[in-house]
């Protein structure tokens, strides 16, 4: 049986999200990609609550990008967020994407603006 391109990213995505968690101290980088946008999370899953976010979606510098360069205007602005917040360390959640293109941009750009996974 052949999966769609959805139930293999769902499958994908349950496999990674019993591994990892996040908290308070830690808390969770969650990646959402659209198809013309692309979203960042750091989610507290223990009280259920997102602590910081910030997209490419409606975000001044971001626009008149390529999807990659966004991507990577996303990942600082998360980490310059999570810094002023005093959320250093995160773990990372691909969200069932392969690491690969704007996931990847986002997560180093992350890197670079200061987070640590």
């Amino acid at each position: 049986m052949a999966f769609s391109k959805l139930n293999r990213r769902a499958k994908i995505k349950r496999r990674i999200r019993k591994k990892i968690s996040g908290n308070s101290k830690v808390p969770r980088l969650s990646v959402f990609r659209s198809n013309k946008q692309i979203y960042a999370q750091l989610i507290d899953d223990i009280s259920g609550k997102t602590l910081v976010s910030a997209s490419s979606y409606k975000n001044k510098t971001a626009e008149k990008k390529n999807k990659t360069d966004q991507a990577a205007v996303v990942g600082k602005e998360v980490a310059e967020k999570a810094l002023k917040a005093g959320i250093e360390t995160v773990v990372f959640d691909r969200n069932g994407y392969l690491y690969h293109g704007r996931v990847k941009q986002l997560a180093d750009s992350a890197r670079e603006g200061g987070l640590k996974f």
